[in-house]
């Protein structure tokens, strides 16, 4: 599906002018991607993560851990793969919304979130992020937003309207959850293992 997105681009080698330029951008499945320089746009997609993106969300994985080794402390090995496909075919996964940001087929980002299905109000009208992630060298482009545009456009369509997420407690993700629109931050989270 095709859509346009008004943006005001500044274009850094132009002489300076009093206003800046406003450009129409066409974009594909609501995603885009400005990237300083003389007006250059990159283009990138959001689509739901399939069992057929599997290579190419590990090669993501690998690559998160290359650019950020101080970060991600496990290896996406063969046992990740396996579980990985498993999960496209387990049922405990049906209420699982993955879906991932790709550029020249390439991932990019990815976002994951579950359905939380809860007798206490008997519905489904809550979802929790379980993660958000772009390499660090495509952040600050709107790919996080845009995968979590995507996610909240399909937790609407399945009647959720309570998106909950704990936040990662580093600058750089706690400066992104500050500028979600329509978002407030409520309580404290709390890890119970389970022995």
């Amino acid at each position: 599906m095709w859509g346009a997105f008004w943006t005001r681009v500044r274009f850094p080698s132009a002489p300076p002018m009093k206003t800046d330029r406003t450009v129409m951008v066409l974009f594909l499945y609501n995603s885009y991607r400005e990237k300083s320089g003389f007006g250059e746009i990159n283009m990138f997609k959001v689509k739901e993560f399939e069992k057929d993106d599997i290579d190419s969300v590990i090669a993501f994985e690998r690559e998160l851990r290359k650019q950020e080794p101080d970060t991600y402390y496990w290896e996406p090995d063969p046992t990740y793969r396996k579980l990985l496909e498993q999960s496209f075919e387990d049922d405990r996964f049906r209420n699982a919304i993955s879906f991932i940001a790709v550029q020249d087929d390439k991932v990019i980002g990815r976002i994951d979130a579950s359905l939380i299905s809860s007798r206490s109000d008997a519905s489904c009208f809550s979802a929790y992020m379980d993660w958000i992630c772009v390499l660090k060298s495509e952040r600050h482009h709107k790919v996080a937003h845009a995968l979590l545009s995507a996610l909240r456009k399909r937790c609407k369509e399945l009647g959720v309207g309570v998106l909950i997420a704990l936040m990662a407690n580093n600058n750089e993700a706690q400066s992104f959850y500050k500028s979600v629109e329509n978002a407030s931050m409520h309580d404290t989270g709390i890890w119970i293992d389970i022995a």
